[in-house]
């Protein structure tokens, strides 16, 4: 018998916790470590609609990359979110787990696998953040292309959602080198640009950071371009990945990647 503690140990073996940022909380949210898991079901968020997924696909455990619980709760009312998705949860059974940060800075981690799919050749950490390990990666394209090219790479190769692909740069520019962060990845900005790359891909920028990097970038004497794309859909890819590696572990369970978008946005109105 599997259960979800065999599942926490191989999730563990493979995104050590000693990894996670110290403000991070990876681990079990819900669930017993001595119940049976026959299926699991992978997520980048946890919601009602990602519970009631796994629910209905017979799962017993949901692993997901963001923390349901990473800010502080008063209550776990049912007539609040998380109280009713918590209930939702352990009425029938399904135990949480979370890996966030811990993922995202391994090798075929969340940025390793972004970079990958994104075409970019060997790609490196950003900041290492130990000998094996680090946040963000960066590298070089097999060939080069505009940024205009590159942008539709991107938008090919990730999900689709309403907000798409937001560009800041020139469409004709030369792009050969490429820093990315899956998710939000504003705190790295100035080091990527300070790389020399010539465009910078991750999610959840604002508007101030944006026109700040490129001021300072363009004083320097640089003109890197920079890409902002849906948090969600940054970190998506990753999981087909993360559930092969699991599945080379434990072949006698049955892991599915939740193909429901969790982007928090429905549609966009264009000016």
């Amino acid at each position: 018998m599997t259960t979800v503690s065999s599942l926490v140990e191989s999730a563990e073996s493979l995104w050590p916790l000693h990894l996670a940022e110290a403000w991070d909380t990876p681990g079990l949210v819900t669930g017993r470590y001595d119940a049976e898991v026959r299926k699991v079901v992978l997520t980048v968020d946890v919601t009602a609609s990602t519970v009631d997924f796994a629910l209905k696909s017979g799962a017993q455990l949901l692993m997901a990359h963001h923390p349901f619980l990473m800010r502080g709760v008063t209550t776990i009312s049912e007539q609040t979110g998380k109280g009713a998705t918590i209930a939702n949860a352990i009425r029938g059974g399904l135990a949480i787990y979370a890996a966030h940060t811990n993922a995202d800075v391994v090798a075929n981690g969340v940025s390793d696998v972004l970079a990958q799919r994104l075409g970019i050749q060997h790609p490196e950490p950003l900041q290492a953040t130990s000998e094996t390990a680090g946040i963000g990666r960066f590298g070089e394209l097999e060939e080069s292309m505009t940024l205009g090219e590159f942008a539709k790479q991107v938008a090919r190769v990730l999900p689709a959602t309403a907000t798409g692909v937001r560009v800041s740069g020139d469409f004709n520019q030369a792009v050969n080198t490429v820093a990315v962060c899956g998710g939000a990845g504003d705190s790295l900005i100035g080091q990527a640009l300070a790389s020399g790359v010539d465009v910078y891909v991750t999610a959840d920028l604002r508007h101030h950071v944006v026109q700040d990097a490129r001021e300072a970038a363009l004083i320097a004497g640089g003109t890197p371009a920079i890409i902002d794309v849906s948090h969600w859909a940054s970190e998506w890819l990753w999981l087909e990945v993360a559930a092969e590696q699991l599945r080379k572990i434990h072949p006698g369970i049955s892991f599915e990647v939740c193909d429901l978008r969790t982007d928090p946005w429905d549609f966009v109105v264009t000016q």
